[in-house]
């Protein structure tokens, strides 16, 4: 007898798919990673739509988003808050500073709006921004844009309160929710720094299910791997529901 818990999520993907019927396919962008793609409708990630992320320490998600962004083509607007941004950073995990534009808006609200303006620039192959807080009638109106032009947005969330933190579980009309941490670096053989090694969290996912993942950080192409010790080992199940 299937439980409750496997009853609710046959009948959120259900849903899920009514809602989407009838409505052309959205292009996506698959990590070559099974255990994640599975994860995701239609086996990637959504173009044309928008992402959140969040980490703890600001460092690991836009490293996360550069990776994305590099398997990607066209430029890129990141709207930054602070000037912390580290181009070579970026350059490591394949995107290359010329192909990144840079806003420094003044506040939430600014980066709000530079990211819907950039939103209805058809040549971008997407938009960074980091905020605060995402909330809903905001969020509807990026994802309306991004579905209008096909540019994708990644919202970055980085704040300064608790208050704000606890509002990131909250809904918003993001595709896709994620959780970036970092971990201890993957050890060598010799001394050394060995490949960096992230947490990801899938926190919440349209039409698809939760997860989490011990990764080893993009590579020079925006590849992600398994972490080593993770890579041999058969599929956990889902650990959340459809959403």
């Amino acid at each position: 007898m299937l439980s409750a818990h496997h009853i609710l999520h046959d009948l959120r993907a259900q849903i899920a798919r009514i809602e989407h019927a009838g409505q052309p396919a959205r292009a996506v962008l698959p990590f070559g990673i099974a255990a994640i793609d599975q994860r995701l409708p239609q086996a990637g990630l959504a173009l044309g739509a928008v992402h959140q992320m969040t980490d703890a320490t600001g460092a690991a998600a836009p490293l996360f988003i550069a990776g994305i962004l590099a398997r990607l083509e066209g430029a890129v607007l990141w709207c930054l808050r602070t000037q912390d941004l580290f181009a070579p950073s970026l350059a490591s995990v394949g995107l290359h500073p010329d192909r990144v534009i840079y806003a420094e808006p003044d506040d939430d609200a600014g980066v709000l709006l530079c990211l819907e303006e950039g939103l209805r620039q058809p040549g971008l192959a997407a938009v960074v921004g980091e905020v605060a807080r995402l909330p809903m009638p905001a969020s509807r109106r990026l994802q309306l844009a991004a579905e209008a032009s096909g540019v994708t947005a990644f919202i970055i969330r980085r704040w300064r309160r608790a208050a704000d933190a606890a509002e990131f579980s909250q809904p918003s009309a993001a595709v896709t929710s994620w959780r970036i941490s970092q971990l201890p670096s993957a050890p060598l053989p010799v001394p050394g720094i060995g490949r960096a090694v992230w947490r990801v969290e899938l926190v919440r996912s349209r039409g698809g299910a939760t997860a989490a993942w011990d990764m080893e950080a993009c590579d020079a192409e925006g590849r992600l791997a398994l972490s080593a010790d993770l890579a041999n080992r058969s599929l956990a199940p889902a650990s959340g529901r459809a959403a």
